[in-house]
């Protein structure tokens, strides 16, 4: 992807969280990504969102902070940085609702040739799991970086 990242990442040693501040039109939030086993073998989830009072990840919420497109290439850019470290691991995903699942497939459309590049990308549809496919209604995804 060719999007502006943010630069402020903060990993824990084993690369299962990292945290970066979003700045926008809304002022500083703090954003977290997180990798935990879903129980599958060799099969990661990745949840995402805001930092809420609790300390734990919002993931309900939209912030609206002007700086999506960052936000999202910063995600990216993340699951380049673990499955580096992690390479023969899946990541599964998928939005809190369905238009959040729709952003997130629009957003592997636009960047198709430069992901399919370093990942093979999955989607599952209804009880399916195919490779993706523009223009599809999604569940949800299933990444893993190509062994080169």
């Amino acid at each position: 992807m060719r999007e502006e990242v943010y630069e402020d990442l903060k990993a824990n040693y084993d690369f299962s969280m990292f945290e970066f501040s979003s700045i926008g039109r809304r002022g500083i939030i703090l954003k977290r990504i997180e990798f935990t086993s879903t129980g599958l073998n060799g099969v990661f989830n990745l949840a995402f969102g805001d930092i809420g009072i609790d300390g734990e990840i919002d993931d309900n919420c939209i912030s609206n902070n002007g700086d999506r497109n960052k936000i999202l290439a910063t995600v990216v850019d993340v699951v380049l940085k673990y499955t580096e470290k992690y390479p023969d691991r899946f990541i599964f995903f998928t939005g809190n609702s369905p238009a959040r699942t729709r952003l997130y497939r629009m957003a592997i459309t636009a960047h198709l040739e430069d992901l399919s590049g370093v990942f093979d990308i999955f989607i599952s549809v209804r009880d399916d799991i195919m490779p993706f496919q523009k223009n599809t209604n999604v569940n949800s995804f299933l990444i893993k970086r190509k062994i080169v």
